[in-house]
C-alpha cells in the first residue's frame, strides 16, 4: 500500500477517486472525520441477543468499518466489522431517506461508520441489521487489500510478511489469525499477573534509563540525559533493581519489563523486547522450577484445554513434571567430553573437531555457552530444565551447595529455544563484587557483552539480601510456543524493522 502519492509526488488513481469523494462530501455538508459516535451495542452483543431484539423490534446503535457493499440500485447489502466481528447491513433508500442515501452512495470499503437500526432476518436466513440511519464517521483514504473467506479459511492480497510488519494496523484489519495471536498474547500477560499475584507478589516497575546496566550478558543503547550531562543506558535487564526492592523487605515482586539489547535480529530477536521477571525471598532454584511448569502448562490448558501443543512438527508435552538435566551431562552426551575439566585451550580445540564457530576473544564460559547453543539446545524439544552451569557464565548467580565450579541456574528449553533464566540468586556481596572484577578482566579481553562494576547494587548486598530466587521469562517467546507463531515479529505488534528504501 501507498502514501499518499509515489516517490516523485504523484497520486494513485485508487486514491485520486476517494479524494474526489472526500470533496463531494464536503460540498454536501457532510463532515468526513466529526466528532464522537453514541454507540449502545456491540455487533457480538447484537448478535448475541439477536433473537430478542428482532422479537421485540428495539433499536441499536452500531460502529464499526464497512468490509464489504454490494450495491443494487436504491438498496444496498453491506457489512460491518467491529472488533473482529461482522454483521450484515441492508440499506434501503426508502428506509433512510433519498438524501442520506446519496451521501451513503459516496462511502466506500475501508470507511468507519455508525448505524442505527433493527434486528431482521434475510430470506437466505442471515442475521442482518435493518438501517434505519446511517453516517460518516471516518474516511478512507487507502482502499483495504481484497480479502476472501471460504470454508474457514482468509485468503488476502495482504500476504508479504514485510508489509504486514510495517503496516499491523492493515494486517490486523485483514487477517483474523494475526487478530487471535494478540488476544491470546493479552490473555497469557493477564494468566501470569493473575497467577503470581494469587501467590504474594507484588507487581512492581523498575527504571528505564539506567546509569549503569546490568543484569544480563548483553550490549546495551546508550544515549544521553541534557540535563544532567550524563550518558545513560537502555535497561537490558530489571534483575538488579528489583534485588534492590527483596533488599528493602518486598519479598516478592515482579515486573513485566520492555528491555533492550543491541545486538542482532532473528526470528527469535528483536531488540526491543519484553520479560517478566520475578524474585522471591526464601526460595531457591528449584522453587522456581516448580513455578515455571506449572504456570506454563496451565497457560496452554487455559488457551487451548491441553497441556500438548504442536512445535515444528512434534506434539510437545507440557505438563509437569519437566525433564531436569544438568548441562554439563547435556555436553557430555554430545559431544563425549567432560567440558568442566577441560581448560580454554582443550575446549577450543573441541570446538574445532566438532566445527563450531568460536571467536578468539571468546572466554571459556562464552566457548561453553557457544558449544552448548550449537549442539544441544536445539535438539531438546520436549520442555527440559538445564541446570546447573559453570560459574564463570553467570556472574549473578549462587554458587552450587555441592560443587563450587557450578552455580544454581537453570534455563528452561522447549523446542529447542531458551524460554526461561533463573538463578538462586548471589547474596553473598564479597563473592559477587569478585564476579564483578571477573567480568572487568572479560571486558578488558575484548568482551562487549561482559557485566559492568555496580557500586551501589553492592551495597545493597552489603546491606543484606535474604536467600534469594529469580526467574526471568521471554514473553515473546513464550507466546510463540503457546500460538505456534514462527517470528518473533509475528507476536510484537510493531517490530523494529529496516528503514525503507
Amino acid at each position: 500500500m501507498s502514501s499518499t502519492g509515489d516517490a516523485g509526488g504523484r497520486v494513485s488513481p485508487v486514491l485520486q477517486q476517494r479524494l474526489e469523494k472526500l470533496e463531494r462530501l464536503r460540498e454536501l455538508g457532510v463532515e468526513p472525520w466529526p466528532v464522537g459516535f453514541t454507540r449502545d451495542t456491540r455487533v457480538v452483543e447484537f448478535l448475541a441477543s439477536f433473537a430478542h431484539l428482532k422479537e421485540t423490534g428495539e433499536g441499536r446503535r452500531m460502529a464499526g468499518r464497512i468490509t464489504a457493499l454490494r450495491r443494487m440500485g436504491k438498496a444496498t447489502f453491506a457489512e460491518l466489522m467491529d472488533g473482529g466481528e461482522k454483521v450484515q447491513l441492508y440499506i434501503q433508500r426508502d428506509g433512510v431517506g433519498a438524501d442520506t442515501y446519496d451521501v451513503f452512495k459516496l462511502f466506500d470499503i475501508g470507511d468507519i461508520i455508525g448505524v442505527e437500526g433493527t434486528a431482521f432476518t434475510t430470506r437466505s436466513g442471515e442475521m442482518s441489521v435493518e438501517v434505519r440511519d446511517i453516517r460518516l464517521l471516518s474516511k478512507n483514504l487507502h482502499p483495504l487489500p481484497a480479502s476472501k473467506e471460504k470454508d474457514g479459511q482468509v485468503f488476502d492480497e495482504f500476504s508479504d510478511k514485510d508489509q504486514r510488519y510495517r503496516q499491523r494496523y492493515v494486517d490486523l484489519l485483514v487477517n483474523p489469525s494475526t487478530r487471535t495471536v494478540f488476544e491470546q498474547r493479552s490473555r497469557i500477560v493477564s494468566a501470569i499477573r493473575r497467577h503470581l499475584e494469587a501467590q504474594g507478589f507484588l507487581e512492581v516497575e523498575t527504571p528505564v534509563l539506567q546509569p549503569i546496566y546490568g543484569g544480563a550478558a548483553a550490549r546495551p543503547f546508550v544515549t544521553h540525559h541534557n540535563a544532567l550531562d550524563m550518558r545513560l543506558y537502555l535497561r537490558i535487564a530489571n534483575e538488579l533493581y528489583l534485588k534492590r526492592l527483596i533488599v528493602g523487605g518486598f519479598d516478592r515482586v515482579f515486573e513485566f519489563a520492555r528491555d533492550f539489547r543491541n545486538e542482532g535480529m532473528d526470528r527469535f530477536h528483536n531488540p526491543e523486547f519484553t520479560q517478566m521477571e520475578c524474585y522471591a525471598a526464601y526460595q531457591d532454584y528449584q522453587d522456581m522450577m516448580v513455578l515455571v511448569e506449572t504456570l506454563i502448562s496451565g497457560l496452554a490448558v487455559e488457551l487451548h484445554g491441553t497441556t500438548r501443543v504442536m512445535l515444528k512438527g512434534h506434539e510437545v508435552e507440557l505438563a509437569p513434571p519437566w525433564r531436569r538435566a544438568t548441562m554439563m551431562e547435556l555436553l557430555r552426551e554430545a559431544t563425549g567430553e567432560d567440558v568442566l575439566e577441560m581448560d580454554e585451550a582443550g575446549l577450543r580445540a573441541l570446538a574445532r573437531r566438532l566445527q563450531v564457530e568460536v571467536e578468539p576473544t571468546d572466554g571459556w564460559a562464552r566457548i561453553v555457552d557457544t558449544l552448548f547453543g550449537d549442539l544441544v539446545e536445539p535438539r531438546l524439544i520436549q520442555p527440559t530444565f538445564v541446570c546447573d552451569y559453570p560459574r564463570e557464565m553467570s556472574p549473578l548467580a549462587r554458587r552450587h551447595r555441592d560443587d563450587a565450579r557450578l552455580v544454581e541456574r537453570f534455563e528452561a528449553v522447549v523446542a529447542g529455544k531458551e524460554l526461561c533464566n533463573s538463578f538462586t540468586e548471589l547474596n553473598d556481596p564479597i563473592d559477587q563484587r569478585q564476579r564483578f572484577l571477573d567480568q572487568q578482566a572479560l571486558m578488558q579481553r575484548g568482551d562487549d557483552e561482559a557485566h559492568p562494576l555496580d557500586e551501589d547494587f553492592l551495597r545493597a548486598l552489603e546491606t543484606g539480601m535474604p536467600p534469594t530466587a529469580g526467574l526471568g521469562l521471554g514473553i515473546d517467546r513464550l507466546v510463540m510456543l503457546l500460538t505456534g507463531a514462527e517470528s518473533i515479529r509475528d507476536v510484537i505488534f510493531f517490530p523494529t524493522m529496516r528503514p525503507q528504501a
